[in-house]
């Protein structure tokens, strides 16, 4: 055994397994419905690993004495030792040691890119066959949890202060989670009316059930975390009238960044184009995929045309074809390898039968007389010298051009800042993009105001979102009992 190392419940069965033995052990996958089957309709892709593939696939780790993964997840979850408990069959040990670090684990397990984080660090990964399937585990052991385990016992004495967490996706739901279990008395405020932000109203059931973001939600209610929806914070109050009025000792802002990108080309006023955002609300959080049965209505095309190659635009595009799209075609300006959509996702999407049409860009959609889409035209692209992200720029072929017939077309190359919280809030610094410029513990230039997640750095991932909701919590936990010291108390 590694000098050192902690032994943890049930080792010595473990440790029977010699290096070269775990090395035999091949990565186990993913049990998943049928692609043919599961393209036309909403449920859930991935079915889950079973106890024996879980424990299993734990004993695939190496135990590593320095444990890199643990530096690759961005909440900081003790791999090794939840790895450790799951192939002693230790549940409620893995449950615990998950959700000590991770408030959100079931939505992690089934949307984090695990991919370009702990399992990329792995050293299963490097040389020596595939990682261990940390995320599949993590997911295994959420689900588990969500029946089995009681929160409230990790709760710390009520503290008297009172924070204030505005939205209801990754980064507010961890923030309000961590300062719930410090003992803080938390009310979140969400604009639309369910809880939940991007996580409801941008991913789609068949990546991530709503059931199971409820369970998220309703945990972190029963760990006391008061949640108000239809309120928009910049209309309804603003962010110094929750302080000064509101008698809030701290406010975490998670607002988002949900204002949508355009391209600016012609032809994106036709009836039948969408912004990604407008279309996956409506299906995700407006239930539209169920209409007449819900109340809004969505535009399904027999050709659809979904430009972008992120995570949004891969949800769109299976969406399209989970509505009955005959062709739903993926138009990206640069080839398959620079498409920083999640492996997993892309793989899925070729199964459903999705097309993607690489190296291509758009340059104008075209209309009928009475307004509607029938056509978009993509000129060629080749792939030249990097660019700032670092990969290759396309550059157009000259006299490429021609016509994809569609008669639908999502935009989903983006969002930006909505200005409505920081319009009505000078205090808070912006930068050029008008996101909140906040350091690295969260702090804004506003004293008590911290913010986190796509507020701050713009469209980025779920689990990034989390990690700056728990290192803001820490941080305002810390303000709020050595800087302010006395609670604001409750206002009259």
């Amino acid at each position: 055994m590694p000098t050192g190392r902690r032994r943890f419940a049930g080792e010595d069965s473990m440790m029977a397994l010699t290096p070269k033995e775990r090395m035999a052990i091949p990565r186990q996958k993913m049990p998943e419905r049928a692609p043919d089957v599961r393209n036309h309709d909403f449920k859930e892709v991935n079915i889950g690993f079973q106890e024996h593939l879980a424990k299993l696939e734990a004993e695939r780790c190496l135990r590593c004495k320095d444990g890199k993964c643990v530096d690759g997840c961005p909440v900081g979850i003790e791999i090794p030792k939840f790895l450790d408990f799951i192939a002693a069959g230790d549940m409620k040990a893995a449950a615990e040691c998950l959700l000590g670090a991770n408030s959100l684990p079931g939505i992690t397990g089934r949307v984090c890119p695990q991919e370009e984080q702990c399992e990329q660090v792995c050293i299963r990964g490097k040389g020596r066959g595939a990682s261990v399937a940390i995320g599949h585990l993590e997911r295994y052991v959420a689900d588990w949890a969500r029946e089995n385990l009681d929160m409230k016992t990790m709760l710390a004495p009520a503290s008297g202060f009172r924070v204030a967490v505005v939205g209801s996706g990754p980064a507010g739901l961890t923030a309000a989670g961590e300062l719930a279990k410090k003992g803080h008395d938390v009310t979140i405020f969400e604009a639309l009316h369910e809880p939940g932000g991007v996580l409801v109203y941008g991913i789609p059931e068949f990546r991530l059930p709503n059931k199971v973001i409820e369970a998220e939600v309703n945990r972190l209610r029963e760990m006391g975390v008061k949640i108000i929806t239809n309120v928009v914070i910049g209309r309804t109050f603003t962010v110094k009238e929750l302080m000064d009025q509101e008698g809030f000792d701290a406010v975490f802002i998670a607002n988002g960044a949900g204002l949508p990108i355009f391209l600016n080309i012609p032809g994106e006023n036709l009836k039948g184009v969408y912004s990604a955002n407008e279309y996956l609300t409506r299906v995700n959080l407006m239930r539209a995929y169920d209409f007449p049965n819900a109340d809004t209505p969505v535009i399904s095309g027999r050709r659809v045309v979904v430009l972008g190659g992120g995570n949004v635009a891969m949800d769109a595009v299976r969406t399209a074809k989970r509505l009955g799209a005959e062709r739903a075609m993926l138009v990206y300006r640069r080839s398959r390898e620079e498409m920083p959509a999640r492996i997993e996702e892309v793989h899925h999407a070729e199964e459903e039968h999705i097309e993607f049409i690489m190296l291509h860009a758009p340059v104008r959609i075209l209309g009928t007389e009475d307004g509607w889409v029938r056509g978009i035209e993509c000129q060629r692209m080749e792939l030249g010298e990097p660019d700032d992200s670092g990969r290759r720029r396309p550059v157009p072929i000259k006299g490429s051009e021609y016509v994809i017939d569609c008669d639908l077309v999502v935009v989903a190359i983006g969002t930006r800042a909505n200005p409505l919280l920081t319009a009505t809030t000078p205090e808070l610094k912006t930068n050029k993009w008008g996101y909140i410029i906040a350091d690295e513990h969260g702090a804004t230039s506003m004293p008590g105001v911290y913010a986190g997640g796509d507020i701050i750095r713009g469209s980025a991932t779920v689990i990034l979102a989390m990690g700056d909701g728990k290192r803001a919590a820490a941080s305002i936990d810390k303000y709020l009992r050595e800087v302010k010291k006395t609670p604001t108390g409750r206002p009259a």
